[in-house]
């Protein structure tokens, strides 16, 4: 029969306060490097929307998750939105969004696509091919209707295909 003594009590709660300080420095603190993005799940992750549409229309947007969504936001020209969550323990985080603009839905000025605005596999792996984003800021592409692009502070990016169809 097994035993529980005073001195593995003791050794429980010294591991067990150990872990609950541990996890709110973490928390609380402004150090950035801490832990590296993309390592650990449930980081911090904070997604940023600019309308940057050429024609200067109104930006609307519906963006949700398997578990959340955000309804849908009117976001002005040259206005940003954002929203912020944290990655799951399983590493499947995703949202998606549609995004549609000039009021009159089937006209020949009007614009429709969705992506994939967050996924753990582009935006949070360290070994994949873009860096890991804590702040992810997307922009549409001036150029191209259907390109919406992720901008880093420097104004570097990358630019992905938006698709047509949900």
């Amino acid at each position: 029969m097994v035993s529980i003594t005073n001195s593995h009590f003791i050794l429980l709660f010294l591991i067990f306060s150990t872990f609950i300080v541990f996890t709110l420095a973490l928390d609380l603190s402004d150090v950035a490097a801490e832990a590296p993005d993309g390592l650990l799940p449930l980081s911090k992750k904070h997604v940023v929307i600019r309308n940057t549409v050429t024609n200067g229309e109104v930006l609307n947007i519906h963006c949700k998750s398997s578990e959340d969504d955000l309804g849908h936001i009117r976001l002005k020209h040259g206005h940003t939105w954002g929203f912020r969550f944290r990655v799951n323990f399983s590493l499947s985080t995703y949202f998606r969004c549609h995004f549609w603009w000039n009021s009159v839905p089937g006209g020949p000025n009007y614009y429709s696509y969705w992506f994939d605005i967050f996924t753990v596999y582009r935006d949070d792996n360290p070994l994949g091919k873009y860096p890991v984003c804590e702040e992810c800021i997307w922009e549409m592409y001036e150029l191209r209707q259907n390109y919406i692009c992720r901008i880093n502070r420097d104004k570097s990016g990358w630019c992905f295909r938006m698709d047509i169809e949900p």
